[in-house]
C-alpha cells in the first residue's frame, strides 16, 4: 500500500480524487492501492526547554544560554492532533512506500519530515511537487515523483530555520525579560525576524518625530499657458554619476554617463526669490530647445507573494495577512497557482500551456459579465502568444514560478477573492501584450536677468501613442483614446519668445511617511533598503528578512504582542516596542541587514552551497555572545511595559 500525506484535509481530497482513493476512512481516504491522509499544518514542534532538562523550567539568567546537545521534536498537545497522528503512524508502519504531498516549500517539507520521523517510518519516501492543485498538475506531479533525498537541502534549511528561531527566541526572550523587565507581568518577546522588523518601524517613527520641516521658495513661470520650473545644474549629482561610471569601468562594465543633470532652483528666503522675480518679469521668455524622445514601457511583472500583498494593500486596503489568506483560498480552489513564492518569472515549460490558461480566462464570467474576453480576443487569431525574457526565464525560477491563473474557470468566489483573482488575471494577460509606446517632449527655456545672467526653465509632457498592455489594466476605468496624455504641451519652436508670468511658491519639506503593510513588506524583502528599481530589488531579495510566506504573520505577531499598532493603513510602534528596541544594543538582534545575511545562508543551505552544521555552530556562538554581552551590562536600564487598551490608548502596567 502506498501512503500519501498532505498538509490539510482539503488538499488530501483533491489528491485522493485524482488517484481514485474515494473510500472514506477515519482520518484518511483509500482506494486503488493508495491511502491518502493529512496533517493539520504542524503536528510536531521542537521540544520546550524544560523537556531537555528540568533546570530550564524556571527563568533564570544563570541558566543561559540554553543550547541542547541535540534537538528533539514532540507532538503538539492537542487531542485532535494526537488522534490524527496515531492514524498516520499506523498507516506509515504498514506502508510499502510513502509519498510526501506536503506544501511545496521549506515549511511544508519540514512539517511532513517531522511527522515521518515521529512515526518512525522505514519505507522508501517519494516527493510530490506541484505548482497548482488542478487535476492535470497533480497527475503530472505523480508521473514525475522524485526521491525524498532530492529535497534534503530544503529540509535542512527548514530545520535550521526552526532551530535558529528556537535558539534565538528562547534565549533572547528570557534574557531580556529577566534582565530588563524583572517582576513585570509581560514577557519581552525577541525573535530572529520580528525584532529587526520592529526596529524598522521604530526607526521610521523616530525619523518622523525628529523631523524638522524646512521652508524654501520655488521659482516657476507661465509661458503660453504652460508652467515651466526653474532649474540649475546639479554638480554634486554629476560628480556622483561620474564616480559610478568610473567604478563600473574598473569592474569591466560599461555604464553610460547621464550627462548634464539638473535640479530645481530653491531659495532659502522669500526676499531672495522676490528679487529674482523682479529681475526677470519684464524680460522675454525664450525657448532654447525642444527635444522629443520616443520611449516604451514593458508590461508590469507577474506577481510573487510580496508584490501581490503590496498591490492588494494599496488598491484594496487588505492587510498582508488577509491577502495571503485569500490567495491561499484561490490556490485551494484550483484557480491560481502556488502562492508562497518569491519570483515574478515563469519557466519555459509553462509557455505551451498559456493558450489553455487564456481560454479559461476567456470563458470566465462574474455576474454574467466576461471581464477578460475583449482583452484576450486581440491575442488570438492563430498567432502565437508573445514570449518575453522579462516573463519567461528559467534562470530566475527555482522550485516555484510566479502566481498566475490555472485556466480553471472560477466559481463561487467571494467578492474579495474575485478582486484578488482579477489582479492576478490581468497581470497574466498584460504579460502577453505589446509594450506601451509614448513620446516625451522636453522644452528648455531661459529668461535674461537685468544683470545679463539668465535663469533656466524646463517643462515636460508625455503623449501615449500606443497603449499596449495599459488597456488591460483599465479595470473599472474609462478606456483612454489612442493618444491619451498626461501633460499635453503646445507646439513650441526653438528660438520663439514672448511675455511670461513668473511666480514664487512657498514649499515645506515633509517628513517620511509611516510604514504601511505594503511598504513594510518591501522593506523586509530588501533588508530595509528602499528600492524602486525591480531588477535591483530582485538582487536584494537574497538578503531579505523572513520568507514571503511568513512576513504577513510577523506583522500580525508584532501587533498581537502590542509592539506595533495599526492606525487605519499606517503602522506605528507602541511605547513598549519603542522601549524594547531602545534597550537592545546588539546589532545582530535588530539589524535588518545582518538578519538578511542569515536568511541568505538559509537559502544557500537549500541549494547545497552552505553546510547546515556550520550554520548551526554559528548560531550557537552568536547566541552565546549575545547572552554574555547582555549579562555584562551594568547600566540601570529597565523597560516600562505597556499594553493596548481597547480604544487604542496605552497605560503603564505597575511594577510588582
Amino acid at each position: 500500500m502506498i501512503v500519501c500525506i498532505a498538509e490539510k484535509p482539503s488538499v488530501a481530497r483533491e489528491i485522493a480524487n485524482v488517484l481514485g482513493a474515494n473510500s472514506q476512512r477515519d482520518g484518511y481516504l483509500e482506494g486503488n492501492g493508495y491511502q491518502v491522509t493529512w496533517t493539520f499544518g504542524h503536528l510536531c514542534e521542537l521540544k520546550e526547554p524544560h523537556e531537555y532538562t528540568p533546570m530550564w523550567r524556571s527563568w533564570s539568567l544563570g541558566q543561559l544560554p540554553m543550547i541542547p546537545p541535540r534537538f528533539g521534536i514532540k507532538l503538539k498537545q492537542d487531542k485532535g492532533v494526537e488522534k490524527q497522528f496515531r492514524i498516520i503512524e499506523s498507516l506509515m508502519q504498514k506502508a510499502d512506500e510513502i509519498i510526501n504531498c506536503g506544501d511545496a516549500g521549506q515549511e511544508g517539507e519540514l512539517i511532513q519530515r517531522w511527522v515521518m520521523q515521529k512515526a518512525a517510518a522505514k519505507c522508501p519516501v517519494k516527493r510530490l511537487w506541484v505548482n497548482s492543485l488542478t487535476e492535470e498538475a497533480i497527475r503530472e506531479g505523480f508521473q514525475t515523483l522524485k526521491d525524498q533525498s532530492a529535497y534534503q537541502g530544503l529540509y535542512e534549511a527548514g530545520l535550521m530555520r526552526a532551530i535558529g528561531d528556537w535558539l534565538l527566541g528562547m534565549n533572547a526572550t528570557r534574557l531580556y525579560t529577566q534582565k530588563y523587565a524583572p517582576g513585570m507581568h509581560q514577557v519581552l518577546s525577541v525573535g530572529r525576524v520580528q525584532t529587526p522588523t520592529l526596529a524598522l518601524v521604530v526607526a521610521r517613527q523616530k525619523e518622523i518625530d525628529n523631523f524638522v520641516p524646512r521652508q524654501s521658495w520655488v521659482l516657476s513661470t507661465i509661458y503660453r499657458d504652460t508652467k515651466f520650473n526653474a532649474i540649475e545644474r546639479d554638480e554634486d549629482a554629476e560628480a556622483e554619476d561620474a564616480a559610478a561610471v568610473a567604478e563600473a569601468a574598473e569592474k569591466g562594465k560599461k555604464q553610460k554617463p547621464k550627462g548634464i543633470i539638473y535640479k530645481p532652483v530653491e531659495y532659502a528666503t522669500e526676499a531672495e526669490g522676490k528679487s529674482i522675480v523682479e529681475s526677470i518679469k519684464d524680460n522675454p521668455f525664450t525657448v532654447l530647445s525642444v527635444e522629443k524622445k520616443k520611449g516604451s514601457e514593458a508590461p508590469p511583472r507577474l506577481y510573487d507573494l510580496t508584490s501581490l500583498q503590496v498591490d492588494c494593500n494599496k488598491k484594496l486596503g487588505l492587510s498582508a495577512e488577509q491577502t495571503l489568506s485569500i490567495i491561499q483560498s484561490l490556490y485551494e480552489k484550483k484557480v491560481t497557482t502556488y502562492p508562497r513564492v518569491d519570483t515574478t518569472f515563469l519557466p519555459d515549460d509553462v509557455y505551451p500551456k498559456c493558450p489553455q490558461t487564456m481560454n479559461g480566462l476567456y470563458q470566465t464570467r462574474f455576474g454574467g459579465v466576461a471581464p477578460y474576453a475583449d482583452l484576450i480576443r486581440p491575442l488570438g487569431g492563430g498567432k502565437p502568444l508573445r514570449k518575453s525574457k522579462k516573463v519567461f526565464d528559467n534562470s530566475k525560477v527555482t522550485d516555484h514560478h510566479a502566481i498566475i491563473p490555472t485556466g480553471i474557470i472560477p466559481k463561487n468566489l467571494t467578492e474579495l477573492e474575485q478582486k484578488v483573482f482579477d489582479l492576478v488575471a490581468r497581470a497574466f494577460i498584460a504579460a502577453f501584450y505589446d509594450d506601451c509606446h509614448f513620446e516625451t517632449t522636453t522644452v528648455m527655456g531661459e529668461v535674461k536677468r537685468d544683470d545679463t545672467s539668465s535663469i533656466l526653465f524646463r517643462t515636460t509632457g508625455k503623449v501615449i501613442i500606443d497603449e499596449g498592455w495599459r488597456v488591460v489594466m483599465a479595470s473599472g476605468q474609462e478606456k483612454s483614446t489612442s493618444r491619451e496624455t498626461d501633460g499635453v504641451l503646445p507646439a513650441f519652436v526653438k528660438g520663439e519668445n514672448g511675455p511670461h508670468t513668473p511666480q514664487l511658491t512657498e514649499k515645506w519639506t515633509t517628513p517620511p511617511k509611516p510604514y504601511t503593510d505594503a511598504t513594510l513588506l518591501r522593506a523586509m524583502e530588501t533588508a530595509g533598503k528602499f528600492v524602486e528599481d525591480e531588477e535591483l530589488r530582485d538582487a536584494l531579495k537574497e538578503n531579505g528578512i523572513g520568507r514571503p510566506s511568513t512576513r504577513a504573520a510577523i506583522i500580525e505577531t508584532l501587533i498581537r504582542r502590542h509592539y506595533i499598532r495599526r492606525e487605519r493603513s499606517s503602522l506605528h510602534p507602541t511605547p513598549t516596542g519603542d522601549e524594547l528596541i531602545g534597550i537592545i544594543h546588539e546589532d545582530l538582534l535588530k539589524s535588518a541587514e545582518l538578519t538578511g545575511r542569515w536568511e541568505k545562508k538559509l537559502r544557500q543551505i537549500e541549494r547545497h552551497e552552505y553546510e547546515a552544521r556550520t550554520f548551526l555552530d554559528e548560531l550557537k556562538q552568536m547566541v552565546t555572545d549575545i547572552v554574555l554581552a547582555v549579562l555584562r551590562d551594568n547600566t540601570p536600564r529597565r523597560i516600562t511595559v505597556v499594553e493596548d487598551k481597547p480604544a487604542g490608548t496605552f497605560r503603564k502596567k505597575d511594577k510588582k
